[in-house]
């Protein structure tokens, strides 16, 4: 995987999550940063799911994008149900 896929990723990610939190609503249990992250592995979650489902990622930006913000929503919403 070439680096500036990589960056490009974690930038998705980083945004997806921080949409994620405002979309859930709330007082975050891990601050911004911590969303952030979350929304990074969600991101990650929600791609590899698609690849297991044999959904390729060809979708362009947009596409990644909200898969990336649909993974960051799951794995938010898992981490406040296991914290809350």
């Amino acid at each position: 995987m070439p680096i500036w896929t990589l960056i490009v990723w974690l930038v998705i990610g980083g945004v997806a999550g921080f949409l994620a939190q405002k979309i859930m609503g709330g007082k975050s249990p891990y601050g911004v940063l911590g969303d952030v992250i979350l929304g990074i592995a969600g991101a990650l979650v929600g791609g590899y799911g698609l690849s297991l489902m044999g959904i390729s990622g060809s979708g362009g930006l947009i596409a990644t994008f909200i898969v990336a913000v649909v993974g960051a929503l799951l794995i938010l919403w898992i981490a406040r149900k296991i914290k809350g």
